[in-house]
Order: C-alpha cells, then structure tokens, then sequence
C-alpha cells in the first residue's frame, strides 16, 4: 500500500479546482490561520508553558508540606500562565468563508466579508513587537465599508512575534489574506 500522503508524486485528484481558485481548501468554513505562527511566538509560548510547570511542581510542593491553601493559589497561577500561553499562540489573523477573524490577547474581532471594503499592505511605521516604539514596516491593513477610509485596521505587520525577521513569510501571509479578501470581500450573505 503506497503512503501518498508521505511522497511527492501522488495524483492531486482536485487540480482542476484548484486551478480554478487561489485558495484551495476543502472546507471553507472553517476558521483557519493562512501562516503558520513564528518562531518567536513559539518559543514565548514554550518558556512560558515550562515556567507553568515548574509553578505546578511548586504547587504539588507546597500541597504536600500541608499548606492546601497556598498551593491552591500558586496551582490558579500556574493555570493562569497556561491559558495565557495557549492563547498567545492563537492570536493572529483567522480567515473563513463568514469573514475575517483577528485575534488579540484579550479582544477578538470578527469582520463579515460583507463588510471588509479591502485588504492591502501598505508601507508605515509600525509596533515593534507590540511595544510602543514604532519602527518603518509594512503592516496589512483592513477598511471596513462602515468606517472612514482612513480608519483601518492592522491586522498584521513585519514586526509582530510572527513576522520579525522573516519578510517573505509576510509576504506569504499577506498574499493569501488579500487573496480571500479578494474571493469572499464585498460578498453579500
């Protein structure tokens, strides 16, 4: 039994459909990230995931000295620091065929396609790494039909956890936005 999945030279059954669009996925209404998440935003998330396990030792730790309390308060901690951890590695920009999905730390926004006006990347300073010091980059930005034109969204930039110092991969990232902006944007559902 050949292993099709493992080779290069098995048959692509739906080239035809894919040919067809820029964007061949099976099934479009799942919410899926176009690009995978960077380096940086891994081993962030990775250190922060063994902090929790040593905060989880601490609290077994301090559980077994017999103060229950204590290590009831240092276990919330440790979970806080998870949850934290698994949700810096969801943040980013979620694309579906209902809409755009940006996902922040603590807001997460979702715009219909219905009213996404453009999707473009631009040239101007951005965040680096979200601090306040901006930098010269190149950030993908969202306008909105309800909203002034000079009122957009960034949803991703070149200095971001994902992107810094990697230009090609938000090249890529930004490519296949604008591409289901392109396919779904202005759609009326």
């Amino acid at each position: 039994m050949p292993l099709s999945f493992l080779t290069a030279d098995r048959t692509f059954e739906t080239f035809e459909a894919a040919s067809e669009s820029a964007l061949p996925y099976d099934d479009r209404e799942r919410w899926r990230r176009p690009y995978r998440p960077g380096p940086w935003r891994v081993a962030v998330a990775a250190l922060a995931l063994l902090l929790a396990s040593f905060v989880l030792f601490a609290a077994v730790a301090i559980a077994l000295t017999g103060s229950v309390s204590s290590a009831g308060a240092v276990f919330v901690g440790a979970l806080l620091v998870i949850a934290g951890s698994l949700r810096l590695l969801r943040m980013g920009v979620w694309v579906s065929g209902r809409g755009l999905r940006h996902v922040g730390f603590l807001v997460t926004r979702t715009a219909p396609w219905a009213r996404v006006l453009s999707v473009r990347t631009v040239q101007q300073p951005v965040r680096w790494l979200g601090l306040p010091r901006t930098v010269q980059g190149q950030a993908l930005t969202l306008v909105r039909r309800e909203r002034a034109a000079e009122d957009t969204s960034e949803l991703l930039t070149t200095h971001t956890l994902d992107f810094l110092g990697r230009p090609a991969a938000f090249d890529r990232a930004a490519d296949t936005v604008e591409a289901w902006a392109a396919e779904y944007g202005g759609r009326r559902r």
